[in-house]
């Protein structure tokens, strides 16, 4: 059965839950569910769904609230062993129902079980997130010249998380999940594992006053190890500067020297001009995350 509306979760369902996504990650070569969702498994914002068999859990679901203009986003994980029993259209089906009108559903990867859900369900694309690769082995990274007046630096831990958090936020204003961060948010991701202050680059002023930043990222949990360009933001005000080449590459010739073959990066599918850079910096189109919601029907009078 399908049990719904928890604010939070005991420990031993988080535990379960992250053995699913694991499974999950395994079977299908990409995570089932966000980083945020995996970080929000403990919290109390979010609303969370579970589904068991004979009082084991089985599937996860999560919803995050509707805010502002954004619709509520939901994120469904079926243990594979229990796959093509009608647990991943229980959950999304109770997901669209708890989350209300307009509520969205992430397919990672837009695998066949997902496709195959939202088929039964009526569900159409509204939304597309890329994920886009490019080789470091053997792949010369470009040169890069910082501006005049301004200077490539790399994080100071604490002394820069309120200027990280301003030029995020209002870089990612319009963005569902990466905007309206707060000091916890940016606290949880610095408790990682993979958290390296070495690895988060930063244009500042002469006042240092960030300008933008890159957040790099090393995945270990993969076969192969392999970075991401995590979090690239440009303060609306320095946009036009050339900031986003320059963080970028700084980024890369980073995760490069530390040996690894390859890194990826997440990119809004309609952002031309970020899908434009990434493909002139050697990027290439890897695999695409759907969002599905209801689709809207117009009726003529």
């Amino acid at each position: 059965m399908t049990a719904g509306g928890f604010d939070t979760l005991d420990g031993d369902v988080i535990a379960r839950v992250e053995q699913i996504v694991d499974a999950a990650t395994k079977v299908d070569g990409t995570a089932p569910i966000s980083e945020q969702a995996v970080l929000s498994l403990s919290g109390s914002s979010v609303t969370h769904l579970v589904r068991t068999t004979d009082d084991r859990v089985v599937g996860y679901g999560q919803i995050s609230a509707a805010t502002g203009e954004h619709p509520a986003m939901a994120e469904v994980v079926v243990d594979p062993e229990h796959r093509g029993k009608g647990v991943g259209t229980d959950l999304v089906q109770a997901a669209l129902t708890a989350g209300g009108a307009g509520t969205r559903v992430w397919a990672h990867g837009n695998l066949e079980p997902a496709r195959a859900v939202a088929a039964r369900l009526k569900l159409v694309a509204v939304r597309e997130l890329l994920q886009m690769r490019r080789p470091l082995t053997n792949n010369p990274v470009p040169s890069y010249v910082v501006p005049d007046g301004l200077s490539l630096r790399t994080y100071r831990p604490g002394a820069d998380d309120a200027e990280i958090l301003r030029v995020n936020n209002a870089a990612f204003s319009w963005h569902p999940e990466q905007g309206g961060w707060t000091a916890a948010d940016l606290s949880a991701r610095q408790a990682e594992e993979w958290f390296d202050p070495a690895g988060l680059f930063l244009v500042v002023d002469d006042q240092d006053r960030v300008r933008g930043f890159h957040w790099t990222k090393v995945h270990t949990e993969t076969p192969e190890p392999i970075g991401e360009v995590y979090v690239v933001a440009i303060d609306p005000a320095a946009q036009g500067a050339g900031l986003g080449r320059v963080l970028t590459l700084a980024g890369l010739e980073y995760l490069q020297v530390k040996g690894l073959d390859a890194v990826l990066l997440y990119t809004e599918a309609d952002n031309a001009a970020a899908v434009r850079l990434y493909e002139k910096l050697g990027f290439t189109r890897y695999h695409v995350d759907v969002a599905y919601g209801t689709a809207v029907t117009s009726v003529t009078v």
